[in-house]
């Protein structure tokens, strides 16, 4: 009897339709167990676009140090491609979040092709209202934020088709627990005892 070849083992993209594939060589832990479990290779990938379609509240949660961030403000939308696939091409960045509203088919795929170059993880975040539009990214996510944490939609990944979204529970960040107010001194105040005042003074 021969034995069943599995398809990651010709090439780690490859994978049966009803199954997640399985390549781990390239993810990086995203911290959620259940969110894992719904990841193909169990994780966040390397050197790929992941696609993150988001409520604007849904990034209330996401407490980031801002020490180890960099910001690149580009007054136009071909600066910010341009410099997004600079980032991706050099690979000196663990992770590249690319905001944008409206970026055309023939620029994202660019970009998935600079990300597949580089082992860094690569987020395009856009609004939820671009769920329709075509997309190379092998993951795409629609988050929306809900009670305690957020709602997340499987709209395309390398496995079956999920259809009800999954619940990711976030715990606020230290900065959002911070107390913006200063603290009130409620004691009472100190009795004031009547004093004399000099006749010169009252005159």
């Amino acid at each position: 009897m021969s034995a069943v070849m599995l398809p990651e083992s010709i090439h780690p993209d490859l994978w049966k339709g009803n199954q997640l594939a399985r390549a781990a060589s390239r993810v990086v832990p995203c911290g959620d167990d259940a969110l894992a479990a719904e990841l193909p290779g169990g994780g966040w990938p390397r050197g790929a676009l992941t696609d993150l379609l988001i409520q604007q509240t849904a990034f209330a949660w996401w407490g980031l140090d801002p020490a180890s961030l960099m910001t690149v403000k580009a007054p136009k939308t071909a600066d910010a491609l341009w410099a997004a696939e600079q980032i991706l091409r050099a690979g000196t960045c663990g992770a590249l979040v690319f905001w944008q509203q409206h970026v055309r088919p023939e620029a994202v795929r660019r970009l998935h092709l600079a990300a597949q170059t580089s082992e860094s993880l690569f987020f395009m975040v856009r609004p939820l209202a671009t769920t329709r539009d075509a997309s190379p990214a092998p993951l795409r996510l629609a988050i929306r934020a809900a009670k305690g944490g957020v709602d997340v939609q499987f709209l395309k990944r390398r496995g079956p088709a999920r259809d009800e979204s999954l619940f990711v529970s976030l715990t606020p960040s230290p900065i959002l627990n911070v107390k913006r107010n200063a603290t009130v001194d409620r004691r009472p105040s100190p009795v004031v005892v009547p004093r004399s005042v000099p006749a010169e003074v009252v005159a």
